[in-house]
């Protein structure tokens, strides 16, 4: 398995609906609240042979309320 990780913008007001509609849909490791630029970070892990570009734009950036995201690829965890 491949983890990346996200940074999701929400519309105002709309990160707690975001965040329990990502965990409804069982496709994420961990989701945490942030302050800053980006309302969440979420944790993904997908299988190796995954195109994270196509798994981004269907599975993630479809729900409502989604405002921006910014993607973050990892190489090695210490």
């Amino acid at each position: 398995m491949v983890p990346f990780f996200m940074q999701i913008k929400c519309h105002l007001g709309r990160s707690y609906e975001v965040a329990n509609a990502i965990a409804d849909a069982e496709i994420a490791s961990e989701i945490y609240s942030t302050a800053g630029e980006f309302d969440l970070l979420v944790k993904f892990y997908v299988p190796e042979d995954t195109d994270i570009g196509h798994f981004v734009n269907a599975k993630v950036q479809q729900f409502p309320g989604i405002l921006d995201t910014r993607t973050i690829i990892t190489f090695k965890a210490f």
